[in-house]
């Protein structure tokens, strides 16, 4: 028991550490996620805020701070508070014989740095698109997920509004994706981190972007705003659009759907009249009926 609360203890501070530091740049600028979200957000912030798609929308949209709350709170204060919880899972598996490599399926250490973040990236983020039908197909998994669902105007902070089941969710899901490269995630991963967000922000942004071509890559402004919409097309009840930074998984497996591009359709979803509007009644949301 002493090994597992120490596991706990150690996960826990070493997160709050680095958390600390970052924010006082002791970390390298390229691996400081703190002040690398912030950046990234106030770039996107000003271009929604130069070319806007929606011009009536107001610079501090509906839910603007509730949104960059919940930025800090996904990313940096519930991660030091399940840290904890990570560190004792690895001494579990690993007690069970479940090691980093027991799932390999492909070993890319020894490949190009650029075709090993390539492939880290493209892996990664199909194991959260994956995830993401999940959440849309199973009620229990539907109910916290809401919260996510639950913006009613779109700005770049809601990309990482979402309830903190989620992270409970994709974090081993994620994990079981850096496995099957065998436990190796590149010494640059910070690279496929940073570009993820930002495509994130965009994807929630009010800029009209739709990359042309690359429309059928990556996802966009655009398809994103349709997966938000509260109306979904005939025959699409669990939802359409689940990419994350990629929109080719969409189109391989016929969940794409843009019908056009003004901008103008409802966001939320049925019911949402008596969905909890502040931070902490969204808390709890999700347990129980």
């Amino acid at each position: 028991m002493e090994k597992y609360l120490n596991a706990f203890i150690e996960g826990f501070t070493s997160t709050l550490e680095w958390t600390i530091d970052s924010i006082l740049f002791k970390v390298p600028w390229y691996t400081n996620y703190f002040w690398g979200l912030i950046a990234i957000s106030l770039v996107v912030w000003l271009l929604e805020i130069a070319f806007p798609w929606r011009k009536n929308q107001s610079i501090f949209r509906k839910d603007f701070w509730l949104d960059a709350f919940y930025m800090f709170f996904n990313f940096f204060i519930f991660a030091i508070f399940i840290s904890g919880f990570y560190n004792v899972l690895g001494i579990l598996f690993a007690e069970f014989g479940i090691t980093q490599k027991s799932f390999a399926l492909i070993d890319i250490s020894s490949f190009p740095t650029w075709s090993q973040l390539i492939i880290f990236f493209i892996i990664i983020d199909f194991v959260q698109w994956f995830t993401h039908v999940l959440l849309h197909r199973y009620e229990f998994l539907w109910r916290f997920h809401k919260v996510h669902h639950s913006v009613k105007e779109m700005g770049f902070a809601a990309h990482l509004r979402y309830h903190w089941m989620e992270n409970i969710l994709y974090k081993p899901l994620k994990t079981f994706g850096v496995m099957i490269l065998g436990g190796f995630e590149p010494e640059q991963a910070y690279i496929v981190h940073f570009i993820a967000i930002a495509i994130g922000h965009l994807n929630h942004s009010n800029i009209k972007i739709t990359w042309g071509p690359l429309k059928y890559i990556f996802n966009n402004p655009v398809m994103h705003l349709y997966h938000h919409a509260k109306v979904l097309p005939e025959g699409r009840n669990y939802g359409i659009n689940f990419g994350i930074s990629l929109s080719i998984w969409d189109y391989i497996f016929k969940t794409d759907y843009v019908p056009e591009d003004s901008g103008t359709i409802e966001l939320g979803f049925p019911g949402e009249d008596t969905f909890p509007r502040t931070f902490f009644g969204q808390l709890f949301y999700g347990f129980g009926k």
